[in-house]
């Protein structure tokens, strides 16, 4: 899998606000994205318009983050938001993929798009305290790697619709299942800890955390003790249904 690159796109409101930007750039940066930030690429005395244009056309993706001031200079042709709005909705259009712009909503209250973006489907980054979810959204769009997957066509027509749910192939539930499972395959207990199956993930240790009360949720585990997990009946056939043992 090759890295994507990243412009982020951004109005200069307050000092928090590019701290803010900056952390969310070293973040995409940490998890894999070549996130490109004019904090970091662009000098005083750099030609700006060249600079924009330059990486708008590089990049493989374009995260624009949306607050009121951003909205606002976009729509009305402003300062460095407003020139990147010009090259986005004219020459660069007929030589880009318009898939590649991701809007991303960071203002509370509201998800105020610029118009030229409203309709495409946004990311909200708007709370603090669900950002890892974001997060997760986010990457899996930058790094082509879908929280579903869409499955194959099938020669019965006749499977009941309870399970024709698509698999979560890459995410979530069946890499927690995956996960607790390779865990049991070097214990001898009935049970692992959250100790044995976090080395075994790359996922964010809040993701997983979300992941195993889903799996708790659908029956899939039970939690005996703190932060030790059992598979039930139920679990053990979701991983022989999903391939991740065998029968």
């Amino acid at each position: 899998m090759s890295t994507p690159r990243v412009f982020i796109s951004y109005s200069h409101d307050s000092a928090e606000h590019k701290g803010w930007v900056l952390d969310f750039a070293t973040t995409l940066r940490n998890r894999g994205v070549d996130a490109i930030l004019d904090q970091w690429d662009l000098r005083p005395g750099n030609d700006l318009p060249h600079f924009m244009e330059t990486e708008l056309e590089r990049c493989d993706y374009v995260v624009m983050v949306c607050t009121e001031n951003y909205v606002k200079k976009a729509n009305m042709g402003e300062g460095g938001v407003g020139y990147e709005k010009m090259i986005m909705t004219s020459s660069m259009l007929q030589r880009i993929d318009t898939n590649k712009v991701i809007p991303i909503i960071r203002q509370v209250g509201n998800s105020l798009r610029p118009t030229f973006l409203k309709s495409k489907l946004y990311i909200d980054f708007s709370k603090d305290e669900d950002v890892e979810y974001s997060l997760d959204e986010l990457l899996r769009t930058l790094l082509n790697s879908p929280l579903y997957e869409k499955p194959e066509i099938g020669k019965n027509p006749f499977v009941p619709l309870g399970s024709t749910k698509p698999d979560r192939t890459s995410d979530g539930l069946k890499e927690v299942m995956k996960t607790i499972s390779n865990a049991f395959a070097k214990s001898t207990r009935n049970y692992v800890t959250l100790d044995e199956t976090l080395p075994r993930t790359e996922m964010h240790r809040l993701t997983f955390d979300k992941y195993v009360k889903n799996a708790i949720s659908e029956g899939l585990i039970t939690e005996i003790y703190s932060n030790c997990y059992a598979v039930t009946d139920k679990g053990y056939e979701y991983l022989i249904v999903h391939n991740i043992v065998e029968a």
